[in-house]
């Protein structure tokens, strides 16, 4: 298979990127396994994901790995995904380590089992300090309860004086998220032939551009992360300007 990386544009490197690892199940059936078989097949996805970011000199990388809805499925997968999470937080920790790999979370992580947010709590200390790339783990996460936080937030501040509804900015939401800190994603994938967003992000990708594939996540490797990137480079990013304003900027 060609490596794409030489049609990369270094200059154009987006900082951060999101990603929806979509259809762990579809290519778990499609082969007559189980669908925790798929998760645990999406893990090698993962890793080759952040060697790939890191390797292209991305800074921020979020992956959506749990969303509060995901509560709703069979409790044995439930039970599986964690056990896996906790198994390849444990195994993937001195590699993340070597490759200054930090890890933030996302998400309501009190709501997760108590030996699942103690491995992630305990990473992400151990991590801290690292700065060739943040992976960032959506877990137990929604926008819509992200928001929802925000907007409780913010309304006690106003109701204990500390705010005014007219400090209300859009940069003082941002500082209300989850995300805090972490610039908003210029790019969002999302693996497996499905069109749309899912409850995520929906504050923060305002801007992002959007990539859909129909490859299942368990199949998603380097040149699929770089296609992206190239297509992301491809497109005109005008934020509401027209073409001509761009050009004049030139």
């Amino acid at each position: 298979m060609t490596d794409l990386i030489a049609n990369i544009i270094p200059e154009k490197i987006p900082q951060h990127i999101a990603i929806i690892m979509d259809g762990n199940g579809r290519w778990a059936n499609e082969r007559g396994e189980n669908r925790l078989f798929g998760h645990s097949e999406g893990v090698e996805s993962v890793r080759s994901s952040i060697k790939t970011a890191k390797e292209l000199g991305i800074k921020f990388l979020t992956l959506y790995a749990f969303s509060t809805e995901n509560w709703s499925r069979p409790q044995d997968e439930i039970d599986g995904l964690m056990d896996l999470l906790v198994a390849s937080i444990m195994k993937e920790a001195p590699e993340l380590m070597e490759n200054g790999v930090r890890i933030l979370m996302i998400g309501d992580i009190e709501g997760l089992p108590e030996n699942c947010a103690k491995s992630l709590k305990n990473l992400i200390i151990e991590t801290q300090d690292n700065t060739s790339l943040t992976l960032i783990l959506a877990l137990n996460y929604s926008a819509k309860w992200e928001l929802k936080m925000a907007i409780k937030s913010i309304a006690h501040a106003v109701n204990n004086g500390t705010l005014t509804t007219n400090e209300i900015t859009d940069d003082l939401v941002s500082k209300h998220l989850s995300t805090k800190g972490i610039p908003d994603p210029e790019l969002l994938i999302r693996t497996s032939g499905e069109r749309r967003i899912s409850n995520f992000l929906l504050w923060q990708i305002a801007y992002a551009e959007l990539y859909f594939t129909d490859t299942h996540w368990p199949d998603f490797r380097r040149n699929d992360l770089i296609s992206a990137v190239i297509e992301y480079q491809n497109r005109e990013r005008r934020f509401g300007k027209l073409s001509i304003q761009l050009e004049a900027k030139k």
